[in-house]
């Protein structure tokens, strides 16, 4: 088995040192067959040069593109090096690199095709409220849509083999749902194992604050359910529209019956409009869906 170790990372000088050493003592103790893949994302410190001089394989975007345009480098450069399995951690040593053989396991002994690192189902260090909140909503939208149970959609510690990484991640936002939904779909198997999460010692380089982390979270998943859902999600706005438009019709029905009056024009086209409206949304949904599949 040989293994590809990948690691994105964006400014991460004062961590990426620490996670390479890790990788090395963890993959030298078991006899591991791997190389280490450091994508930097444009970074403007020297985490290329530490990587390197830590001995791993660098390649450097010139500008940074972000966590979906990092992943499919780190898929295509990954394979260039013939692995059987990926290893896909972060560089700021919240994940722990002493349970990258509990990630890999399943995949050596045919009980899977990708493995997520589960910080839910092990021990969490340090998570915001936000973020805990954040994370489980992700995860039961991703467990709606693939019908599985999946406690952490959310994680960057996972493991996957080769056929998994040629999966193609078209989002412009995150790599992390689109691959499990894709690997679900495309019939590979799917395991979570427990791991630790550490506290991060310093200020995330993807949330500013708790507002900037809820505004992009539910961006995040009304994007999911209109790319994997469309159906259900412009159902739910085209049910409200028309539920909406169907209240008001009842209250001029009954205005009409009480007074012989409707109390005003307006009222009835904003009625209609409510429900034609609705009618033009759901039907959008409908068209999305037949052409997804």
């Amino acid at each position: 088995m040989k293994l590809v170790v990948t690691i994105p990372a964006y400014n991460e000088e004062k961590t990426i040192g620490k996670i390479i050493t890790d990788i090395k003592k963890v993959m030298g103790e078991n006899g591991f067959d791997y190389r280490l893949l450091v994508i930097d994302d444009g970074s403007k410190d020297r985490t290329a040069e530490i990587a390197e001089k830590g001995g791993a394989i660098v390649y450097s975007h010139p500008i940074n593109y972000g966590l979906a345009e990092t992943f499919r480098t780190e898929m295509k450069k990954a394979a260039e090096l013939g692995p059987n399995i990926i290893v896909h951690i972060d560089a700021d040593n919240q994940y722990l690199a002493s349970d990258i053989p509990k990630l890999i396991r399943p995949i050596i002994e045919k009980k899977a095709d990708i493995v997520l690192g589960s910080r839910f189902k092990g021990k969490i260090e340090g998570m915001s409220l936000m973020k805990r909140l954040g994370n489980k909503a992700f995860s039961r939208v991703i467990s709606n849509i693939t019908r599985l149970k999946i406690s952490d959609s959310q994680t960057g510690f996972r493991a996957f083999t080769k056929k998994v990484s040629e999966i193609g991640i078209q989002s412009d936002h995150t790599y992390t749902q689109e691959q499990i939904i894709k690997a679900v779909r495309n019939k590979f198997r799917l395991v979570e194992v427990p791991i630790y999460f550490a506290r991060r010692k310093d200020q995330s380089r993807l949330m500013k604050n708790p507002f900037d982390y809820a505004l992009k979270a539910w961006a995040n998943l009304l994007r999911v359910y209109r790319d994997y859902e469309p159906l259900k999600l412009f159902g739910i706005f085209g049910g409200f529209f028309i539920s909406l438009g169907l209240l008001l019709g009842v209250w001029i029905l009954i205005t009409l019956l009480l007074t012989g009056g409707v109390g005003g024009i307006p009222r009835v086209i904003l009625s209609a409009l409510f429900v034609m409206t609705g009618v033009q949304i759901t039907l959008f949904g409908l068209l999305a869906d037949m052409n997804r599949k």
